[in-house]
Order: C-alpha cells, then sequence, then structure tokens
C-alpha cells in the first residue's frame, strides 16, 4: 500500500489506538500488498474502533458496546420485551376484554418484570462504579423496555 495512503487510513483511528498500534500497523499496511477490499476493511474497522472502542483501544473504559454483553445488562431487556411480546401476543389473539381469572399470560409477565429487578439491581452496583457512562446508558434502555412492556397494559387495562 501507499504510505500516504497507509498514513491516512491509521488517521481514521482514535488518537488512543493509533498511539498504542498505529505505527506498528501503517508498516504493516505499507508492507502488505493490498488492493481496494483491504481499504475498505481497514476504514470499516477504523469507523468501528470509534463506535464501540475495544479495550486495546479504551483501557481505562470499558464502553457501552463491552458492558452490554454481560448478562446481568441484556437479560433484563430480554425478559422486558418478552413480556411485551406476550402481551401484544395475547391482545392479537384474545383482545383487550377482561377476564375474570387474571390467567397465566398475566402471570408470566408478573414474575418477568418483578424477576428483572435484582438483575438490574446486580448490573447497576457491579457495573456503576467500574463504567459509569455506558452503565447509565444500558439502565436507561432498559427504563426504556420496562415503560415499553408497561404500556400496553396501563393504556388498554388489562
Amino acid at each position: 500500500m501507499n504510505p500516504r495512503l497507509a498514513r491516512l487510513v491509521t488517521l481514521l483511528y482514535p488518537r488512543v489506538w493509533r498511539k498504542r498500534y498505529g505505527a506498528e500497523f501503517e508498516a504493516l499496511l505499507v508492507d502488505e500488498e493490498s488492493g481496494f477490499v483491504t481499504v475498505l476493511n481497514v476504514i470499516w474497522s477504523a469507523l468501528r474502533e470509534r463506535s464501540f472502542p475495544t479495550q486495546g483501544g479504551n483501557m481505562n473504559h470499558p464502553s457501552l458496546g463491552s458492558v452490554i454483553r454481560h448478562p446481568s445488562a441484556f437479560v433484563p431487556l430480554a425478559m422486558s420485551l418478552s413480556a411485551l411480546a406476550m402481551v401484544v401476543g395475547y391482545v392479537a389473539i384474545y383482545g383487550v376484554a377482561r377476564q375474570s381469572d387474571e390467567g397465566a399470560v398475566a402471570h408470566l409477565w408478573q414474575l418477568l418484570m418483578a424477576g428483572q429487578v435484582p438483575v438490574v439491581a446486580f448490573f447497576a452496583i457491579k457495573w456503576l462504579p467500574q463504567a459509569p457512562r455506558p452503565t447509565l446508558c444500558v439502565l436507561g434502555m432498559q427504563a426504556g423496555a420496562v415503560l415499553a412492556s408497561m404500556a400496553p397494559v396501563f393504556f388498554l387495562g388489562l
């Protein structure tokens, strides 16, 4: 690859990443016979590194991408979305008529909503001191999923 092009695509990476890997990566690009696909791949990787920094590129602070991969982050989201899917499925099949007994769907919804409280508490206790900004983003997503799951129940009076 042309040294000027190698320098240009290396500049697309975040400064912390370039400080650690830049010279070696640039030398690798110059030494390698590369084509258009390689340049596109390097550009794509630089954009991903800026959006979701790896541990090597952001050594002091975990990123949102690395925090949300933990089960205590995504399990409550999955529980809320499952509860929402059950409510929407119930309404689609049976309508919004009130039942004398709550039924299995209502009990499962309650279990899913209550069951995620200790998981969210564990997640907040564990991750807020380590990575406050990504943790608050994940907690916001979890709160949004809870509200989305509660909205049909509230508005339809189920």
